[in-house]
């Protein structure tokens, strides 16, 4: 007799995978992703907490913790800068699943919840760097250099994995 594997388990693997293919790729893709003046951040640990709050149940998986853990992981493994990714990983899971659940559940909602998730992690992002002195790049440039080509990499990657991922949670349903 085949048991199954509850979703809680794939979805802490896929987040400690998803953690570190951000850093896997941004390092063997670095010369492509951050040529000068661009840079295209990808964000496949966010992009696993925003499709788990989409197609799992949120209070099961304690997403919100899951959220705020891996963001203070990220901060000391990535950043440097702790505390900043703590407070935007969960504030972005729970701005997307709330905006989602009004929408009718299909890839478009799923694709313009995902776009609002990652400006607002970007942006939040670049306004904690500015507060602290960590950058000086204006406004505009950010727009232009940062954030838009950083949605460009992220949607493609939404489009990839959505389908799959939905799939996933859809044969685990909680």
């Amino acid at each position: 007799m085949k048991r199954k594997v509850p979703i809680a388990i794939y979805f802490v693997i896929g987040q400690f995978i998803a953690f570190f293919l951000d850093g896997s790729i941004s390092q063997a893709l670095s010369g492509t992703l951050f040529k000068y003046p661009n840079s295209m951040v990808p964000c496949l640990t966010v992009l696993w907490l925003i499709l788990a709050a989409f197609f799992g149940n949120v209070k099961k998986l304690h997403l919100y913790t899951w959220a705020a853990v891996i963001g203070f992981i990220f901060d000391m493994y990535y950043t440097g800068l702790l505390g900043v990714n703590v407070f935007i990983f969960p504030l972005v899971v729970y701005l997307c699943q709330t905006v989602y659940q009004i929408l009718p559940p299909n890839f478009l909602s799923g694709f313009l919840v995902y776009f609002l998730g990652i400006t607002v992690l970007v942006s939040l992002g670049y306004i904690a760097n500015a507060f602290i002195g960590e950058t000086d790049a204006s406004v505009a440039q950010f727009l232009v250099n940062t954030l838009a080509p950083t949605l460009a990499l992220n949607l493609v990657l939404l489009a990839i994995v959505y389908l799959p991922i939905e799939t996933l949670y859809r044969t685990h349903k909680q």
